[in-house]
């Protein structure tokens, strides 16, 4: 597998990215309301270096289902969100591939009554957004390649991995 992103390039990452949520909210409270379940390792490594206080919110927002590496129907699970209302929120997703997830997300969090979204990826694909969004914060831009690790996955597979590879279709 080739690595695309190193373990250090992503902390280093994730450090300007907890910064800038820093600087922007200050003391303010949020809560992160994060996609599963790609999210996961983002979303502990950002928390642990937000200096606010926050509450930890869950979505289950999925477009890929078992072995496929192109986007199908959106399938939505709220089961894990509490009451949002008047809330400023943070919606943190692993990656912006079309935008029809985040962009989707977005609205339907903004119809719940809370305060404010702002959006955090880690990964923008570069070439695939059909859906125009532009996220508050972004990790990193990447070419449209099928990519895995740091809580991203194939066959719910290789999520564990500390960077993010191009996956070998032919493995």
């Amino acid at each position: 597998m080739k690595i695309l992103l190193t373990e250090d390039a992503i902390r280093q990452r994730v450090d300007l990215l907890a910064a800038q949520m820093n600087s922007q909210y200050g003391n303010q409270p949020i809560t992160i309301v994060g996609v599963l379940t790609g999210c996961i390792v983002l979303l502990a490594d950002l928390i642990r270096r937000l200096e606010m206080p926050i509450r930890i919110a869950l979505i289950q927002a999925s477009s890929y289902r078992g072995e496929t590496t192109t986007s199908g129907e959106l399938r939505i699970s709220r089961d894990f969100l509490p009451d949002l209302r008047g809330r400023d929120v943070v919606l943190i997703d692993d990656i912006l591939d079309t935008g029809k997830t985040i962009a989707y997300l977005k609205e339907h969090l903004l119809a719940m009554n809370v305060q404010s979204v702002r959006t955090c990826v880690l990964l923008r694909k570069i070439g695939r957004q059909i859906v125009p969004f532009e996220p508050d914060y972004i990790g990193f831009e990447i070419p449209d390649e099928f990519v895995v690790g740091y809580g991203l996955d194939y066959n719910d597979e290789y999520r564990n991995l500390p960077y993010i590879g191009v996956l070998n279709q032919d493995a």
